[in-house]
């Protein structure tokens, strides 16, 4: 078994090559021949052929984020969880589209070249929130969005469902530092459905559905009365709404849309029972890295990836293994919800 440091020097070896073929590939992309993409912003929007062509059909598509790729989990890993999940959503009826800005060109829908390149530099990609999207553009940077600036990218185009592992909130002891994620105020202004399983367990839960109210989210439960808590199936948070099936969800998502509310839509889905990990064990570790990262002074946007990575430490791999986990689970369940809302809007 190679070292790691032999097998990240031969991976970096490989991104020129792949650099190189990135603007030869997809070369009709930006055409989107049906103008699903908002004209403002057609030629500035590099779509893939496949997601445009699904789109121009009136196929369903669901939108992924690319930093759970960059900063989620190493290489390869991180390559082999992002074709297994694109894998789940087409196997499920949907065409996935992943979203990324590469070389300064914001891109929905990647190819293999593109998804490896973005594997392979890891935390060397800006971590892209909505407010850093014009700084990586204009530099003609590479940056993995994260839940808000792929929840904009994706309405830009016309993407109305995107999944992701769990969306961010407000941090504890928000009520002191006013560290609250921009996931939430984007939930709040764009209309776009987010399949995720809830909020990560290392935030402020209640704080966190109570910003949500005051920003206007319909917050939804799948097939559960209480709120998920992303590496647990329970809160201790009662879900403001529920839904049962994807026709379900579907309905909830096109009533959002056509009364043109501008807010998005939580959907929340329980971590599969055989996957959930020890609330307990995960509880302790959490305790234990907040110690840490006030101890480190880690704050703003690095946090959530300290945490994360110091949570999977402490267990063991076990948090790591449930989010895994729980991002496949809700790329199928994602994936049935966008089938299932494209037969609503053709009738």
């Amino acid at each position: 078994m190679a070292s790691s440091s032999s097998s990240s020097s031969s991976a970096l070896s490989r991104i020129s090559n792949l650099s190189r073929h990135f603007h030869q590939s997809d070369s009709k992309s930006s055409d989107n021949p049906q103008g699903a993409i908002d004209a403002p912003f057609r030629g500035l929007i590099k779509i893939s052929t496949e997601v445009s062509a699904a789109m121009s059909r009136g196929h369903p598509v669901v939108a992924l984020e690319s930093t759970i790729i960059s900063h989620g989990m190493p290489y390869p890993q991180n390559l082999e969880t992002a074709k297994e999940v694109e894998a789940i959503v087409r196997k499920n009826g949907a065409f996935p589209a992943t979203v990324a800005i590469l070389d300064g060109t914001p891109c929905v829908g990647l190819n293999e070249e593109e998804l490896e390149r973005l594997s392979i530099l890891g935390t060397r990609v800006r971590k892209t929130a909505r407010r850093d999207i014009a700084q990586v553009v204009a530099g003609k940077g590479n940056g993995a969005t994260t839940v808000s600036a792929t929840m904009f990218f994706a309405s830009r185009v016309g993407i109305p469902v995107f999944v992701t592992g769990g969306i961010g909130g407000v941090h504890r002891h928000g009520e002191k530092t006013m560290d609250i994620s921009s996931d939430l105020t984007e939930l709040g202004r764009t209309p776009v459905a987010v399949i995720s399983a809830g909020v990560k367990s290392i935030l402020d839960i209640p704080r966190t559905l109570e910003y949500l109210e005051t920003q206007g989210v319909c917050v939804a439960a799948y097939r559960t009365n209480e709120f998920p808590a992303f590496f647990t199936e329970t809160s201790g948070c009662k879900a403001p709404c529920r839904v049962d099936t994807p026709e379900e969800a579907a309905k909830l998502i096109d009533a959002n849309m056509n009364l043109g509310l501008g807010s998005g839509i939580l959907i929340s889905v329980p971590i599969p029972k055989e996957h959930s990990a020890s609330g307990s064990l995960i509880e302790n570790a959490i305790q234990s890295a907040l110690q840490e990262a006030r101890e480190k002074n880690i704050v703003g946007n690095a946090e959530t990836p300290f945490l994360l990575k110091r949570v999977n430490e402490l267990t063991q791999g076990a948090s790591l293994a449930s989010n895994i986990a729980l991002v496949k689970n809700n790329a199928l369940v994602g994936a049935r919800i966008a089938v299932a809302l494209a037969k609503l809007r053709v009738q």
